[in-house]
């Protein structure tokens, strides 16, 4: 007899839900009767943990008949992508998943099946499930309901007061039971998502190796220079649609984290599943250790990366060149792969390269930037005017500064039908050195060259505040405080409804508190930050602070993306993203001061902003799954991937 590894069937033949091409392959005349055996640890039939074996006469049968005889019973024989349209490459869809597991043969049973994340669902487990798969004794006799596993496990999380404990505890979940982390984070969003993103994952980062337990994802160090197409086939999923890539030198506003930046990949792919509806199998978070020049980490005992200097120039380049090669090689033309919290110098020349041979996108440089384009354009409704009749003024001209300034330009460009190097004359930038002006040009790194303009130099933000009167404040330095009373009351006195956006993350880089913003504006403000901040009570009245956090934008642009199959990121298709966010903003929302909608709606948001990225790469010609859906947003719900558990016979 022949033991068949749970990968052999899961990866290959479908069964964790994705409509591979080995299926496609798979033609419907009939069921081939296949004996399943569970073997225990003593090699005797119906004992301990079971491994699916199939008889080797059964499996040369199988074989023979591969063209005309399912593993699975329920896979129709013309492959389709989640809503039934027919998917005329044979490809994955977005999210698809089947319902039932496991069909005729078992992926795992007894101890394994509770050890294995992807397919455990604890005391859910029926009564007749757990006879079927020789869980008998190794649950407690109570069958617990997907909604009072959710129930428990908030009520545990909300009895730990430091919000690293929560972390730890949602990753310790998502390593044991991978639906229910899904369920309970798409259930209580608001709730979670700072505790599996920022501001959170910036302490998570920074503890990495103390807190290291089990691996997520890959590591991609210098050592493992020609041997990368190597290390991504050792990913044990084979259908990989995002990447999610940093080599952990600007972790949100706190530095060079080294290899324990993965915790941001880790908590983007998250997101990508849980607002998104990306599949968790298509999803691959990866950290490129080139080293650290943070002289703490190199010195910490607990550190998991490489202990030396970062590697720069030639040696960086053609390291992330064989990742860009190999990725292309092992996933093909369609993997989405986001660049995260790269440096300034690298992040640029990243997105540069390879953005017109790979399907690229940099989440701090366009992701925020679609974001706060569409709090702008929402912001219209409370203040009046168009986007064309402000003046805007930015501390910090990295690539979060610089990326929002560029998009606001395209699309008053788009509006007004304006030259671009005019419309770029309404942005001002401040950085370390003051206001970025033509006098400054020479020693300028290219990326700030297209915002320096005609002025006497000004060092200090509250005189260039005066100097310029801009409309709206946003603020990308990741310097904490730096928007101070001074700052605010300058923005006040100038307007009416001054716009103060306080970017950088986590909270403790924040420019200002939203506090500060209201309490100094006398309550005129109109305010959005990076991290979230509690409800402000000011001269009885009652202030929610908005939130302009990138996970409004980029789970639904790489839904959008995948779903339409589509081969290169396109401005057209931020700018598609930002007036889908900006659409969903309601009445309600705009009485409230909000300029961002609420979290609780937020796969519906990334729907309708994935329809809206698809039409756009169809009308752009880059898209290539066809033929194009009838009803895009019902399509893009269709492709969610859904936590409820499944079946098992």
């Amino acid at each position: 007899m022949l033991s068949l590894n749970r990968t052999s069937f899961l990866n290959k033949t479908g069964i964790s839900g994705s409509c591979s091409p080995s299926i496609s392959r798979v033609q419907r005349r009939g069921p081939v009767s296949v004996r399943v055996v569970a073997l225990g640890s003593n090699g005797r039939a119906g004992e301990g943990n079971a491994a699916v074996l199939v008889e080797k006469n059964k499996l040369k049968e199988m074989r023979e008949e591969s063209s005309s005889s399912p593993l699975i019973d329920d896979v129709d024989s013309k492959p389709t992508v989640a809503g039934g349209v027919q998917d005329v490459y044979g490809e994955d869809s977005a999210t698809e998943d089947q319902f039932v597991t496991p069909w005729s043969v078992s992926v795992a049973s007894g101890y394994s099946l509770l050890r294995d994340p992807h397919h455990n669902k604890g005391l859910a487990f029926t009564i007749k499930e757990r006879d079927a798969h020789y869980l008998r004794g190794l649950l407690p006799p109570t069958v617990a309901s997907h909604e009072l596993q959710v129930k428990k496990m908030m009520d545990n999380i909300r009895q730990y007061q430091v919000p690293l404990q929560r972390y730890m505890a949602m990753m310790d979940l998502q390593e044991r039971n991978q639906r229910l982390f899904y369920k309970l984070l798409i259930d209580n969003v608001e709730e979670l998502l700072p505790i599996v993103y920022t501001p959170t994952v910036g302490e998570a980062c920074q503890k990495y190796g103390s807190i290291f337990m089990r691996p997520q994802g890959l590591f991609i160090s210098l050592k493992e220079k020609g041997k990368i197409l190597e290390i991504l086939r050792n990913w044990p999923e084979k259908n990989i649609q995002v990447i999610v890539v940093t080599d952990g030198e600007r972790i949100l506003g706190l530095g060079d984290l080294g290899c324990q930046g993965m915790g941001i990949p880790v908590g983007k792919l998250s997101l990508y599943t849980a607002l998104g509806g990306i599949r968790p199998s298509a999803c691959l978070p990866i950290t490129i250790d080139v080293g650290t020049n943070n002289e703490e980490l190199l010195n910490d005992e607990f550190y998991i990366g490489l202990r030396q200097r970062r590697a720069t120039g030639q040696e960086y380049a053609e390291l992330i060149h064989e990742f860009m090669t190999a990725v292309k090689q092992n996933y093909g033309e369609k993997v989405l792969i986001q660049f995260e919290d790269f440096a300034n110098h690298n992040a640029f020349d990243l997105l540069a390269r390879y953005g017109s041979t790979h399907l690229v996108f940099n989440d701090d440089i366009q992701g925020t930037a679609s974001v706060v384009l569409a709090g702008l354009v929402a912001a219209q409704k409370l203040v009046g005017g168009t986007l064309a009749d402000h003046r805007f003024l930015f501390l910090g001209a990295g690539e979060a500064g610089t990326g929002i300034a560029e998009l606001i330009a395209l699309e008053m460009s788009k509006q007004t039908k304006a030259p671009l190097e005019e419309t770029r004359k309404k942005i001002w930038l401040v950085d370390s050195k003051g206001l970025i002006v033509n006098s400054r040009k020479e020693s300028l790194q290219q990326f700030k060259k297209p915002w320096a303009h005609d002025h006497e130099p000004i060092k200090e933000l509250v005189d260039a505040v005066k100097a310029i009167r801009p409309t709206v404040l946003i603020g990308t330095s990741g310097v904490g405080r730096t928007f101070t009373k001074e700052v605010i009351e300058a923005m006040a006195s100038i307007n009416e409804k001054p716009i103060i956006l306080s970017l950088s993350n986590p909270t403790s880089q924040s420019e200002c508190t939203a506090e500060e913003a209201y309490t100094w504006s006398q309550g005129r403000a109109i305010f959005a930050s990076g991290s979230p901040f509690a409800p402000v009570e000011y001269d009885g009245k009652v202030f929610v602070p908005g939130q302009a956090n990138n996970a409004y934008i980029f789970p639904g642009l790489g839904l959008g993306l995948i779903m339409s199959g589509t081969i290169r990121v396109h401005d057209d298709m931020l700018l598609a993203a930002s007036e889908a966010l900006a659409g969903q903003v309601s009445q309600e929302n705009y009485d409230k001061g909000l300029i961002f909608p609420p979290f609780t709606n937020i796969r519906k948001i990334s729907a309708h902003i994935a329809a809206k990225v698809a039409a756009k790469a169809y009308e752009l010609g880059l898209a290539t799954r066809l033929p194009e859906p009838k009803d895009l947003v019902q399509y893009a719900e269709s492709c969610m991937y859904s936590p409820a558990y499944r079946n098992y016979r």
